[in-house]
């Protein structure tokens, strides 16, 4: 197969090659245009494209007379939008089995089957998963990544470092979104291929999910509440009553429940889990989700905000701001095989981000667009949760960091050890 030839590599590439070697299949889940299927192709050597409505329909077809030629190719072989026929999952277990070989193929899914009773086994065992995001700004290539996350788990010196992204930089950066075409553009271009993609979820994609036909409009209006609550542990409650006083629609709370599960379906919302560490302090821990979408261009078009209103509404941009770190923090967690969670007690302490590896180590994380008095709001939290960690029951965390849109260099402060790290600087 040929490759693409101004590709940009993928944490997702390592986390494939690795799968590949240890299972007979690997499926990549992600939303719409985040790069799944190129980065696919960069190791698959035949390929079926479910995509391609001719070739969907001359496969169902094939799925009823010869159902073994839809797998049949040199190997890794490309299913792509393998949920477009549901079937095809239990064939590749099948196969998978039969072969008794690993890498024999790569599926991608831009949602989850409409047809779950189609398929009957969960491909525990002879399946990987991989979660694909849009790109992190180290992906992309506006950070320069002189700051490793790893380096920082592992204890190693680092000298501060420049960073060299603008906070109107940021500001633009956040409204274009981390999806690998407009990545190759510049400008408004770029702006509208990200607003394509918002638009293209209420409009035609939430119609591909389940069985009965959602509200285009209704998908709008959640899109816009959720975008406004972004970052917080907002109920489904509060969402309806948020659009019935912004919109003057009624949306039920059942409604709502079944509209954010389409569209965590459609992998354009990807809440946040809640981090329960062991701690001295007696404050019930809070177990919310916290909301977040997998872009922050999604809430940016949710809202018809553009770089310059960020910049002129600095509250509102340290929230989208939080969205996009969060989707980079993720996208890195993922090559330090580890999840990102929020921290919150009823005692009102909170920590915006807690990457944890599988292997018990972990680092605190405050958001902030910097200056001198966030930052140093920031270090504060930091400093008290770990004061209250229990450390007969588990270690104190590897590293301290507040994470910030802008500052001339990363560093470690003095007085506490806590890292100021913008994210211009910042890679796995």
């Amino acid at each position: 197969m040929a490759k693409t030839t101004n590709y940009k590599k993928r944490i997702a590439d390592a986390l494939l090659e690795r799968r590949l070697q240890g299972k007979g299949a690997v499926l990549i889940e992600g939303p719409k245009w985040c790069g799944k299927t190129t980065t696919a192709k960069q190791y698959a050597q035949s390929m079926l494209d479910l995509g391609d409505s001719v070739i969907l329909a001359n496969s169902e077809t094939a799925l009823q007379v010869n159902p073994d030629i839809l797998l049949a190719g040199e190997t890794p072989r490309l299913l792509d939008e393998w949920q477009c026929i549901p079937a095809l999952w239990d064939m590749v277990r099948s196969e998978v089995d039969r072969r008794q070989s690993f890498g024999q193929f790569i599926l991608t899914g831009s949602s989850v089957p409409p047809q779950q009773d189609k398929i009957h086994h969960s491909g525990t065992g002879r399946i990987g998963r991989i979660s694909m995001r849009p790109m992190s700004l180290w992906e992309s290539g506006e950070s320069s990544g002189k700051v490793s996350l790893s380096d920082l788990f592992e204890g190693k010196p680092l000298t501060p470092q420049d960073n060299t992204l603008s906070l109107q930089d940021i500001a633009y950066l956040t409204c274009r979104g981390g999806w690998p075409q407009s990545t190759l553009m510049s400008g408004e271009i770029a702006l509208d291929e990200a607003h394509d993609y918002y638009e293209a979820i209420y409009k035609t994609d939430i119609h591909r999910i389940d069985k009965m036909r959602k509200s285009s409009e209704r998908t709008r209006l959640l899109l816009r509440s959720y975008a406004r609550h972004q970052g917080t542990a907002v109920s489904f409650s509060r969402l309806s009553e948020d659009i019935k006083d912004n919109d003057n629609k009624s949306i039920t709370y059942e409604t709502v429940s079944d509209y954010v599960e389409a569209l965590k379906k459609l992998f354009v919302i990807e809440d946040m889990p809640a981090w329960n560490p062991n701690l001295r302090s007696k404050a019930a821990i809070q177990s919310s989700d916290t909301r977040y979408f997998i872009d922050p261009s999604i809430a940016t078009n949710a809202l018809s905000v553009g770089p310059n209103d960020l910049l002129n509404d600095l509250k509102s941009f340290g929230l989208f701001f939080e969205t996009l770190a969060v989707r980079d923090l993720r996208v890195y967690a993922d090559a330090l095989s580890g999840n990102v969670f929020h921290f919150r007690n009823a005692a009102g302490l909170e920590c915006d981000a807690v990457l944890h590896r599988r292997n018990g180590t972990y680092g605190l994380i405050e958001i902030k667009l910097g200056g001198p008095d966030l930052i140093e709001k920031g270090a504060a939290t930091l400093t008290e949760l770990k004061e209250k960690i229990d450390v007969e029951k588990m270690p104190l965390p590897s590293f301290l960091m507040v994470l910030t849109a802008v500052g001339d260099y990363s560093y470690q402060r003095p007085q506490d050890g806590i890292w100021v790290v913008p994210i211009g600087c910042l890679k796995p």
